[in-house]
This record gives C-alpha cells, structure tokens and sequence, in this order.
C-alpha cells in the first residue's frame, strides 16, 4: 500500500466523501493519481466505474454535491460533475470494454494510466507508470496509441513542460515518425494543449525538445523564420534560441518575485489560464516580426531590425487566430509584442521622473508589471560582445525602479474620465464611422495619457486641430 496516496485521498474532501457515501466499485485513474503519487494537489478527479451505470451515479454525486451535471459524450458514457466552486469537477465513465486493463493500456503515457482502488485502497499499476514517475520518464505505453489520437504527440511535450522529465528515446522516435499527422487534430484540441504547455514551469525544455524533433514547426511555422536570424553584437544566440530564453527567463523572474507580483500573474484574466502562461507565449513570440525587418548596415555590419515590434503586434494576430486564440488572447499577447521595448527605451531617457513613469502606467495599465517583466526577460537573454554586465544591471535596476512606483499607487489610482466619445466626435467634427474616426479617437487617448488633455474643452479643441 502506497501510504502517500492514500493520505492524499483521505485528506481530500470530495473522494473521501465519495468513498464513504457510495458503493460503487470506483478506480481513481490518470492525472490526478499521477498528481498526488507526486505530492501535488488536483481540481480534476477522473472516476472510473467497472459494474455501475456512470449516468446514473454521476447524477447522484451531482445530487450529493448539490453541483452541476453535465453530459460530455452521451455515446460513450462519460459526464462531468462541476462542484459549486466551478473549480473542482469530476469526470466518471466506464472502463473501456468493462475491462480496467484494457482501459489503462490504451491511455498516452504511462504515467498518466495508473488507477487506484478506492475501495481496497491499491494502486494497479499494469504498464509500469510508478515505475517511470519515480524515475521521472515519460514513456508512451504503446506506439499504435499515437496513432489512435495525434494529438498524444503533442501531449508527451506538454507533460514535459509540466514535469521537467526527460522523454523516453523510444517515444521520441515514435513522436518524430508520426509528426506529419499532428494536422489531424481539431485545432481546438491543440490549442489547449499549447496552453497547458506554456503553463508548465519547464516549457523551454519542452519547445527544445519538439524543435529536435521538428514538430514545433508544425505548430508555428514562424520557427524557420526565427532560425535564419544569427547571433550579432547585441545577441549573442540565434534568434530561435533567444526567443526560447526570453520564456526562460520569464519563469526565472516569476519564481523571484515579490508575492504581489505572483499574485498578478497566477489571475486568470482570459483564456481560462494563468497570465504567467500568456506572458510566456508572448516571450516565445515577441521577436516575430525580426526576420522580414532585418538589415545589416553595410559600413557597420550591425544587424537592424526597425519597427520589429509594430510588425510582430500584426504577425501575432494572424498567428494565433490560426491557432483558435481567444481575441482577450490575442489582444494581450499582441500588446506584449508591440510594447516590449517600450519600458527600457522610457526608462534610459535622460530624465526620468513620475510624469513619465505614469504615462507608461497610463498607457498599459492593467499589464504595466507584465510588460516590464517581458523587457527584463529580454535584456537577460540578450548577451552579446557590445552588452556589458554593466549594462545590462543598469537597465535592470531601472525597470524595478518602475515597477515599484507602479507597485506603490497601484491601488491609488483611478482611471482616466472618458471625456468624448465616438458619437460627440461625430458630431463635432461631422463625421460618419470610418478608420480615421478610430485614429482620431486613439490620438485623443494619448494624448489623455500623456497629460496634454484634461478638460471637455481641451478635447474638444484637440479633435478640431486634429482634423
């Protein structure tokens, strides 16, 4: 008996009240087993059932729970119940065939196809999963059930992101036959699993290991475009590598921080995942735009790349919407990508003062600390000959000298007053809907921003000189 388990059961809530309420003969099977034989804690508890109707128990643990059932594939028998918290949920099916064993060989990784019976309190354990936990490998049970589901290639690396475990040789060579057939998933499917890969504290290792084996071409194909651009003064590695360390960084730069910072970036503001997971895609993706900027000056030989970030802002959007982002999604990462050499560029100015700290503040808001975190991630991934240590502390310095001023009147500070609005620049200037009318709405913002606007009748006079 694994005593571990076993007091992680006893010590949970929900299945110790299942445990003790019903008797049904129920198996704990996959993610959340893997989660607590590693010391971890799970929202999501997966039921499996030998000899019972899984509606019909699933409706009476909805009824106990006073939660929330819900049919996810009537076919096939498998429901969900949401507690009330909308955090914790449970999912109860039937073994496939009646049969557990058959059940748990068919599964992705064997790490993820132990069970345990609740009732005699044992673990079975057929496809050696403990085995492989204990000596943190990833391992597919069988090749045939990548087959069966693409989308089990992509899996194995997020579950690397997710455990730092090293991939069985095996498995890779079995992820890099079959990489062409990653197309076939529905690209919703995929898409979650990239967030649950940018979730996971060791995504670097997991980017780096799907590079080996060229599938994160197949996800973003902007990959090949990233290789071509070599180390230069002010890098000194390729611009694939860089983009992977700047995500690096990022975790390195959470792990370090005050807990009000943590706090911000563990919200799940949109997408249904952390804003950690977010920042980190977008340091993955903020130098897109370099390779169709990049010049080298003829007299120099330094390496240019203008407007990169304005450019990237754009690529993103049609990047990710491929990918079925969320426009809250997209809208965020692009902001990331279009400001991330904003902060150290406003903070080497030859006079900083809080006027131009909260002009920043104004302008990005609620992602002013995600912001100046992508910018350090940056500035440390970036090492090449002409970037002193120096250098580098210096700017350093000066970004945390910006997020805590933010820090300090965060929670002081109230939004800007809206003072016209589309319809009153309509009027006063007799227009119709059109693209200028957003320019001009956008100019009067900055403005607003920048201090220049404070009354009615400023703006009123700014959109008439504007026109």
């Amino acid at each position: 008996m694994n005593m571990k388990i076993v007091k992680k059961i006893n010590n949970d809530e929900i299945l110790s009240k299942i445990i003790n309420n019903f008797d049904e003969q129920i198996y704990l099977v996959g993610g959340s087993v893997r989660d607590f034989l590693l010391d971890k804690s799970t929202n999501d508890r997966d039921l499996i059932l030998l000899n019972s109707d899984p509606k019909e128990f699933s409706l009476k643990l909805a009824d106990f729970f006073d939660a929330t059932f819900v049919t996810l594939d009537d076919v096939n028998k498998i429901y969900r119940v949401v507690l009330k918290d909308k955090i914790n949920y449970i999912d109860i099916t039937n073994a496939i065939e009646s049969n557990l064993e058959k059940d748990l060989k068919r599964r992705d990784l064997t790490i993820n196809a132990i069970a345990y019976d609740m009732r005699k309190n044992e673990i079975v354990d057929i496809v050696g999963g403990v085995s492989d936990l204990n000596n943190k490998i990833l391992r597919v049970i069988d090749e045939k059930n990548l087959l069966d589901d693409p989308l089990r290639l992509l899996r194995i690396f997020r579950f690397q992101a997710q455990t730092g475990f090293e991939i069985d040789s095996n498995t890779l060579s079995y992820a890099q036959k079959y990489i062409e057939l990653i197309k076939n998933p529905a690209i919703e499917r995929i898409n979650y699993e990239i967030m649950h890969l940018f979730s996971g504290m060791y995504s670097d290792i997991a980017l780096k290991s799907m590079d080996n084996i060229r599938l994160l071409e197949r996800i973003f194909p902007i990959v090949k475009e990233l290789k071509k651009v070599p180390p230069n003064s002010h890098h000194h590695l390729r611009l694939f590598e860089h983009s992977v360390e700047t995500l690096r960084q990022i975790n390195l730069i959470y792990e370090k921080s005050s807990k009000e910072v943590k706090v911000h970036l563990e919200k799940i503001d949109f997408g249904g995942y952390t804003r950690l997971a977010h920042l980190k895609l977008a340091g993955f993706l903020h130098d897109v735009g370099k390779y169709q900027t990049w010049t080298i000056e003829p007299d120099t030989g330094r390496h240019r790349f203008i407007k990169h970030d304005d450019l990237g802002a754009k690529m993103v959007v049609t990047i990710l919407r491929k990918l079925s982002f969320s426009n809250k999604q997209i809208d965020y990462i692009s902001t990331m990508i279009k400001n991330h050499i904003y902060p150290s560029s406003l903070m080497s100015s030859p006079e900083v003062n809080e006027k131009i700290m909260m002009r920043y503040i104004r302008k990005l808001d609620t992602n002013s600390i995600d912001e100046i975190i992508l910018a350090q991630a940056d500035r440390l991934s970036a090492r090449g000959p002409e970037i002193s240590e120096e250098l580098v502390q210096n700017n350093l310095n000066s970004l945390n000298k910006l997020l805590n001023f933010y820090l300090e009147i965060r929670d002081s500070l109230e939004p800007l007053p809206k003072l016209l609005d589309g319809n009153e620049v309509m009027r006063i200037l007799n227009i119709t809907p059109s693209p200028k009318l957003g320019q001009i709405m956008n100019a009067l913002h900055e403005a607003q921003i920048n201090g220049d606007i404070l009354t009615k009748e400023h703006a009123i006079n700014f959109v008439k000189n504007l026109n």
